[in-house]
């Protein structure tokens, strides 16, 4: 398995220092940091308070383009930091808060990856959504 932490994207993420207890990586970034696919197009971050405040040092904020938050795009859209992650359906506290810790960075549940994709329900989220189900059957969190 791959260290998720040697991967550029999470090297330029890393590079931000953002206070580990404000943010969490959502999108495909969990499914990589458990070696579940083996790309990334981006890492998506979910941000709050010291985190977003950074975020929004390093460049300026935009709407997203699903939902009503704003994003920040860094390292050349490599990293995506958004103030929220489907806001009708989740509050970015209570994401970040229940997030999964991998080597000291939060990675939101599988769970939560899981519904995401069903929402979007674009081409590589459905075979994303067979890989995270074939993993969940084996009793693996």
């Amino acid at each position: 398995m791959h260290h998720f932490a040697s991967h550029p994207f999470f090297k330029q993420l890393l590079s931000l220092h953002l206070p580990h207890e404000d943010f969490a990586v959502a999108g495909s970034g969990p499914l990589f940091a458990r070696g579940l696919i083996d790309k990334l197009g981006d890492v998506d971050v979910i941000a709050r308070r010291g985190a977003w405040k950074i975020a929004v040092e390093h460049g300026c904020p935009s709407p997203a383009p699903y939902y009503a938050v704003q994003m920040v795009e860094l390292f050349d859209k490599n990293v995506q930091i958004l103030d929220g992650w489907f806001p009708t359906i989740w509050n970015v506290d209570d994401l970040i808060d229940g997030a999964d810790l991998i080597d000291s960075v939060r990675f939101v549940s599988l769970e939560v990856v899981r519904r995401t994709k069903e929402t979007m329900g674009r081409p590589g989220d459905i075979v994303h959504l067979q890989v995270i189900d074939k993993y969940l059957s084996r009793g693996l969190k």
